[in-house]
């Protein structure tokens, strides 16, 4: 059984040879250990490629030794389908390259005596001998420290700043000429036209261009300006002060 001095490791092994990956605990960063032929493999190739060759030869020839061709080919398949299956012969090479590997990889790790973890160098605080888990570097510790307050200082600040003290007015952003976003200015950006805002003739409310009824007081846009009150009693023609509902004079209803 395979025994690796850290258990986060990958086998990318396969019939031609052997490679293994071994991975950091902490970052998960890898170190790849240097590819390894078979020799098994190696002589299963030549293995094949002796009975091909032999196949060719019997064809060319025929008779008798063709049939050979023909068995020592069908020898060939045998022993690849050995290998195939992984034989004890590739099972041994495979235990020593694993063990080659890793002493391959050792040199690039190191064990956390804290957590017991195996850490790249970059995951250690070789000073404190332990991982930056268990032991964070200061200087790395204090700059995140910092970095952290100042956010938190600036999500304060924010939450409290006043960003914007413009009005909060009705605007036209569709151009009613060709239909299209007008833009913030005066006049539509694609076909320059006018988009101030309409004033209702009879309360004065600001709308947008376009518009048919008032937002406010639903009189249709463009309409005459209501009448407004003289003070004249109709009945007796008194002059009475602008707003009086009913004559001084006489009682009418203004």
């Amino acid at each position: 059984m395979l025994r690796s001095f850290t258990r986060n490791y990958q086998d990318n092994s396969t019939e031609a040879g052997f490679q293994f990956t071994f991975y950091c605990d902490i970052c998960n960063d890898g170190f790849k250990s240097s590819f390894v032929e078979s020799e098994t493999y190696k002589k299963g190739k030549l293995f094949r490629g002796v009975g091909r060759g032999a196949s060719v030869v019997g064809s060319m020839i025929g008779g008798n030794l063709g049939n050979m061709a023909w068995r020592a080919d069908r020898v060939t398949d045998i022993l690849g389908e050995r290998f195939e299956g992984r034989s004890p012969e590739w099972q041994k090479e495979h235990e020593m390259a694993f063990e080659r590997a890793q002493n391959e990889a050792r040199q690039h790790f190191h064990r956390c005596h804290g957590c017991n973890q195996y850490v790249c160098d970059s995951c250690y605080n070789e000073d404190e001998g332990l991982c930056t888990q268990c032991a964070p570097r200061q200087e790395i510790y204090v700059a995140k420290a910092r970095a952290e307050a100042m956010k938190r200082n600036i999500d304060e600040a924010g939450q409290s700043a006043t960003v914007w003290k413009g009005e909060i007015e009705s605007k036209t952003t569709v151009c009613p000429v060709c239909g299209k976003p007008a833009g913030n200015g005066k006049f539509c950006n694609n076909c320059g036209a006018s988009m101030a805002l309409n004033t209702c003739e009879r309360c004065g409310a600001q709308n947008a261009q376009g518009v048919k009824f008032c937002n406010n007081c639903g009189a249709p846009m463009g309409a005459a300006p209501a009448p407004q009150p003289t003070g004249i009693c109709p009945n007796c023609g008194n002059q009475n002060e602008p707003g009086t509902k009913f004559c001084g004079e006489c009682g009418t209803k203004l």
